[in-house]
């Protein structure tokens, strides 16, 4: 039985993101940059792309696995898109919210509460990872998962991205406040601007839907309301250039 000090354990969908698709998983193999623990090809599975994958795979040196078709689209996650196959790429600095809590990783922090458009996922991780933030949350649950469309709006940055995961939003500003973090929500009627409202670390922006905002459950924990200044009657930003406004106001500050 592991002591009170045994770090927790880390699970394999906590260490890797599944990238499905032929062409995907060929671009994956291709990339000697990425280190990819599996590839999986359905039974039956045929084609140039089936054997581009394969030719890739052998240059690795990695054994393609087969499994049954059925196998594959569980495995994969995604039956209509995933072409008979997907790869397991290793995401070296993803772990559980759990695990980077007892590790002392986080001091700025990105929590993702029901934002479900790939592309707009894909942009946040690719902004909050250049601005060299400590961690950006996505939930298992109302978030789009890290699947190719995200990968690909990210710019494959989405491999590298301290990924930070937890069940909901709800668990992740839970176990932050507990941890002492200090919880900042955007809304156009904010205490203060961004610019000028006291953030003190650690701390982490929660960041909600365009249309829905934050949910409620998740809004009743927030410590502090900002808002980003607007001019020319514009009234809100994409979500994902509001995570970048946030992300390198972090950057002014920390060089202060």
């Amino acid at each position: 039985m592991p002591s009170a000090d045994t770090p927790p354990a880390v699970s394999p969908k906590d260490r890797f993101i599944t990238v499905y698709g032929r062409n995907p998983v060929h671009e994956v193999l291709l990339d000697d940059d990425l280190e990819v623990d599996k590839v999986v090809l359905a039974e039956g599975a045929r084609g140039e792309g089936v054997r581009d994958i394969q030719r890739a795979a052998k240059r690795r040196g990695l054994q393609v696995q087969w499994a049954s078709a059925e196998r594959v689209k569980k495995l994969a996650g995604n039956g209509r898109q995933d072409q008979g196959v997907f790869a397991d790429v290793v995401a070296p600095r993803m772990l559980p919210l759990d695990v980077a809590l007892a590790e002392g990783r986080l001091r700025t922090v990105l929590v993702l509460d029901g934002i479900t458009t790939p592309a707009n996922v894909g942009m946040i991780l690719r902004s909050a990872t250049a601005a060299g933030l400590d961690g950006i949350v996505v939930p298992r649950k109302g978030v789009a998962s890290i699947d190719p469309l995200v990968v690909k709006a990210s710019a494959g940055v989405a491999f590298r991205a301290p990924i930070v995961k937890a069940f909901t939003a709800e668990d992740a500003v839970r176990d932050l406040r507990a941890a002492g973090f200090h919880v900042v929500g955007l809304d156009a009627s904010g205490d203060d601007d961004l610019f000028s409202a006291h953030l003190p670390e650690p701390v982490a922006f929660v960041l909600g839907s365009e249309t829905a905002g934050l949910t409620p459950v998740v809004a009743t924990q927030v410590q502090t309301w900002v808002s980003i200044p607007m001019a020319a009657g514009v009234e809100s930003l994409n979500v994902s250039a509001a995570a970048a406004v946030v992300c390198f106001e972090l950057v002014r500050r920390a060089r202060l």
